[in-house]
């Protein structure tokens, strides 16, 4: 399984998996992980993770967390 990064808002969060298949978890400071309270439908690409986790999440934005980035891009295979 491969994984990408991405900071939403200030929140950091890992997605597993592939197309079809993604799983979320929530990224701590200390390096640990929980499982994501949210689910990626089935039909989202790997090229539209970071857009969905944006729409998701822009409620969380503010002045200081603006943005929504991929923080690593490994070559994920839909």
């Amino acid at each position: 399984m491969q994984e990408c990064r991405f900071n939403i808002f200030g929140t950091l969060i890992a997605i597993r998996g592939h197309q079809g298949a993604w799983r979320a978890f929530y990224l701590g400071a200390e390096g640990k992980r929980r499982p994501a309270d949210f689910i990626i439908p089935d039909d989202i690409g790997a090229d539209a993770l970071c857009e969905y986790l944006a729409d998701l999440f822009h409620e969380e934005a503010t002045p200081r967390n603006h943005a929504a980035t991929q923080i690593t891009t490994p070559p994920f295979r839909a």
